[in-house]
């Protein structure tokens, strides 16, 4: 029987390109995972550009909060036996006022309803997989991002893996940390080069067969 894991995450899970547009499935983290894990596992990709952990965005618009949409997302692709949430990048916008503490908090919100919802083939919690995201670069302030995050989100950015390990130890859930394989585009400061996706699959699917 396979496995089946479930990728819920903003636009670096989607695999937006640093200048418009979405990697394909041979290259978004997601589906390469699905082919360096093989057919053993089903891999299902959940990623949606601008999503926080527990927001709506009154700038972008409505659907935005991870948390909220979360229970029909895994009631709908159950059963799963292991989520992988990577969120954390969009909270860090100036106009939400948040720090690496409190983008943790929310996370415990999340974590909590996915242990509520989430359930593999025996009925049991999920395997979950709180997954740090790649840091916001220095050079933020210079690229299209800039005004949008502001220069507080690369301090934010830089604190969540620390935060996000902690509080996954409080949760009795898995951590991971992308920072060191997803490597981020200068081009824009926030999102991942097609490397960074391959990398990050690659260290990704070591993950999963080590459980």
């Amino acid at each position: 029987m396979q496995k089946r894991i479930l990728c819920y995450g903003d636009s670096n899970t989607y695999g937006y390109i640093p200048t418009g547009g979405r990697y394909d499935e041979h290259t978004r983290w997601p589906m390469r995972l699905q082919e360096l894990l093989g057919p053993g596992y089903a891999v299902i990709e959940e990623g949606f550009n601008g999503r926080t952990i527990v927001f709506d965005d009154p700038v972008e618009g409505g659907f935005k909060s991870g948390e909220a949409l979360l229970p029909p997302c895994l009631m709908s692709h159950n059963p799963l036996d292991v989520v992988i949430v990577m969120l954390g990048t969009n909270d860090t916008k100036r106009r939400f006022n948040m720090t690496p503490m409190t983008i943790g908090q929310s996370m415990m919100q999340l974590v909590r309803t996915a242990k509520q919802y989430a359930l593999d083939e025996a009925g049991k919690t999920s395997h979950i997989i709180v997954t740090a995201p790649p840091k916001i670069l220095d050079n933020l302030m210079q690229t299209r991002h800039g005004e949008c995050f502001g220069e507080q989100a690369i301090e934010v950015s830089a604190g969540l893996a620390r935060e996000l390990r902690r509080i996954t130890k409080l949760m009795r859930c898995d951590f991971f940390d992308a920072g060191p394989y997803a490597e981020v585009s200068p081009l824009d400061a926030v999102h991942m080069t097609e490397k960074g996706h391959l990398q990050l699959a690659a260290a990704m699917a070591d993950k999963i067969r080590s459980l």
